[in-house]
């Protein structure tokens, strides 16, 4: 007996001192420490064993290849755009659109792209019906990008969809997160490389239990074809997406078609992530016009939204799109209305939002009314109870499972993409982000918002008071945990 408690005693001893020590020689949030040290401390040894595969920072070998990576496609881009048309929309030149475009291409990575026609999706059928469409008719190249790529009945449908444009000798690639497309087994993709198609897990993906690491996703939606239209926003391939799982009910989201020349700018972000995450010299793609077509001016698109495409993931020391998103924000005289299926935000941004709020700005933001992670939604009602406090809107979307990351800015800014508003997208997982400087959008996505309303439940202090005290004490512990979850 007495031998047990010594070894416990320096389990737990053993514990501590190594809890502490991984919590503090990296250098990370302080609500990051905080939680990995609860969890460290209240779980002996199980507590390292996560700690293990979710706490510890991404491979410095995953980010030396994303890293070495180059702009090989840059030069096209900024082309298209001397060659744009001279009418563009009024925000673009606004004082307040300089500062969030000179924000976002600090260094050169998001060039302004002005030339574009820009279509808006909420519904699954429509989005994968039109999407196939584009794919059908492609001519060159068609390239995907998904966190998630089901094996179900839609995944099937657009793989089938994309063996057929590779016999046809079109150049088909796919790059997938495998941890997010459980399901979509190496000999389920197979059936794709065999037809000439190419078929790459992204970095993160790679060994991810030998590695020890499995919190770092590629959580990016991108389709390109032919370099000349492009897709982006929050949908996945999978039938949930399309309304077909009955816990979710009819699934809400946001994703754009983009014609012009920002397909460039998605064109380069696929060519980067794939050549980050290529096995072999031979899979690696170089600068080619089939990819990156020069556009002259009778080619160029007579759209006139002016936008940028930002992207951002752990490879970076400072979370950019984070920042950026609460610059856009921070500009706002009238309104910001948001829609995020997470609502976990960090200090920085919950600190912005509460300023937004206070300054007389109409602040509203959309969360779903059913969880799809538990813990996770548990810590959104945590926030939304605690920013109904600062006079914040916050709606529930009845309808079913709302999945938009979408949001407007007084009459003038607009974003749709793959950033959900909590830790993970801001910290862990590769993502993107279309900011449109243009009026009309603005006022699209804005009316989507006020459709949405229709279907939704404005949270209220009587309704958070019926809240029991168990749902209660299960937001908080969730909350304690929401830097790490």
């Amino acid at each position: 007996m007495i031998v047990i408690q010594d070894i416990l005693r320096i389990i737990i001893t053993t514990n501590i001192i190594l809890s502490f020590y991984i919590v503090f020689h990296r250098r990370r949030s302080v609500s990051t420490t905080w939680a990995w040290l609860i969890i460290l401390l209240v779980f002996p040894v199980i507590g390292l064993i996560l700690y293990g595969f979710f706490g510890r920072g991404i491979s410095q070998e995953n980010i030396f290849a994303i890293n070495k990576q180059h702009h090989i496609g840059l030069r096209n881009v900024q082309k298209s755009i001397t060659k744009a048309p001279k009418k563009t929309s009024p925000a673009d030149t606004s004082y307040k659109a300089r500062m969030v475009i000179h924000f976002f291409n600090h260094n050169g990575e998001a060039p302004l792209s002005k030339n574009n026609h820009v279509k808006l999706y909420t519904d699954g059928q429509a989005l994968f019906d039109d999407m196939m469409h584009d794919i059908q008719y492609a001519q060159q190249s068609v390239n995907v990008e998904f966190y998630t790529f089901y094996n179900d009945q839609i995944g099937n449908e657009i793989l089938n969809l994309l063996i057929k444009k590779a016999k046809e000798g079109i150049a088909v690639r796919v790059l997938y997160d495998a941890w997010g497309s459980l399901g979509a087994s190496k000999t389920w993709f197979d059936q794709l490389r065999q037809a000439g198609g190419e078929v790459l897990p992204f970095i993160t993906s790679h060994n991810m239990i030998t590695r020890s690491r499995i919190n770092y996703h590629l959580h990016r939606k991108i389709v390109v074809v032919d370099g000349k239209t492009s897709w982006t926003g929050g949908f996945n391939i999978g039938d949930q997406y399309l309304s077909r799982n009955k816990k979710f009910g009819y699934w809400r989201d946001s994703h754009v078609r983009i014609v012009g020349s920002a397909s460039l700018l998605l064109q380069e972000r696929f060519v980067m992530d794939w050549n980050a995450s290529i096995q072999k010299e031979s899979q690696l793609i170089t600068f080619n016009t089939m990819l990156f077509p020069n556009l002259d001016e009778n080619e160029i698109h007579p759209g006139d939204v002016p936008m940028q495409i930002v992207a951002d993931g752990p490879d970076r020391d400072i979370a950019n799109m984070r920042n950026g998103i609460m610059r856009l924000m921070s500009l706002a005289k009238k309104r910001v209305w948001l829609q995020t299926p997470y609502l976990i935000p960090d200090d920085a941004m919950m600190a912005t939002l509460q300023t937004i709020a206070m300054s007389g700005v109409d602040l509203r933001i959309m969360i779903p009314c059913k969880p799809d992670h538990p813990f996770i939604y548990r810590a959104t009602q945590w926030y939304a109870n605690e920013l109904t406090r600062f006079g914040i809107k916050v709606y529930i979307y009845n309808k079913g499972f709302i999945h938009a990351k979408t949001i407007v800015v007084d009459d003038d800014f607009a974003t749709v993409g793959s950033m959900n508003q909590d830790y993970r997208s801001y910290d862990l997982n590769f993502e993107d982000v279309a900011v449109f400087y243009d009026k009309n959008f603005a006022h699209e996505i804005a009316q989507s918002f006020i459709a949405d309303m229709e279907h939704s439940t404005l949270l209220t202090p009587q309704i958070i008071a019926k809240q029991g005290r168990l749902l209660r004490t299960l937001q908080y512990f969730s909350r304690m945990l929401s830097p790490i979850l």
